[in-house]
């Protein structure tokens, strides 16, 4: 075996399994990516506003999921579906048998929770998703 710009002697040691490397789960350090609201040109945040409306424990269930999300992220179904250009939507089951959808993007290595709402339908509402995407590209203008 011959390893390309290793002194021969390196070269040896490296095919005969004189050096081991090791690697484990608990030598990575887990990073959680910071989570903000969007927040409009007049300074309010529909989707902390639209959370601070629910009951506490729905508010703690997507809260939860969200937390999910940071540190876990890139986070895939069932927890978190993409929508699309770089949209993803947080599902959330809560305890008062509502689902909830939390539409996020990610912009300058932060997840942004753009819009919030709770579904009453099979399919993604159009307005819903349009409303996300309207913040989003405010974002990156």
């Amino acid at each position: 075996m011959r390893l390309r710009g290793k002194a021969d002697g390196e070269d040896r040691k490296f095919a005969q399994g004189a050096y081991n490397i090791k690697y484990s789960m608990s030598d990575v350090v887990p990073q959680k990516i910071p989570l903000v609201f969007f927040e409009s040109h007049s300074g309010s945040e529909p989707v902390r506003d639209w959370l601070r409306e629910l009951p506490e424990e729905e508010r703690q269930a997507i809260g939860r999921d969200l937390l999910l999300a940071q540190w876990r992220w890139p986070v895939g179904m069932p927890l978190c579906r993409p929508m699309g250009t770089g949209l993803w939507e947080i599902r959330t089951d809560l305890p008062t048998n509502r689902t909830a959808r939390v539409l996020i993007c990610l912009h300058r290595n932060h997840l942004v929770a753009l819009h919030g709402f709770i579904k009453k339908t099979r399919a993604t509402p159009e307005g819903d998703l349009v409303l996300a995407r309207r913040r989003q590209k405010e974002l990156e203008a």
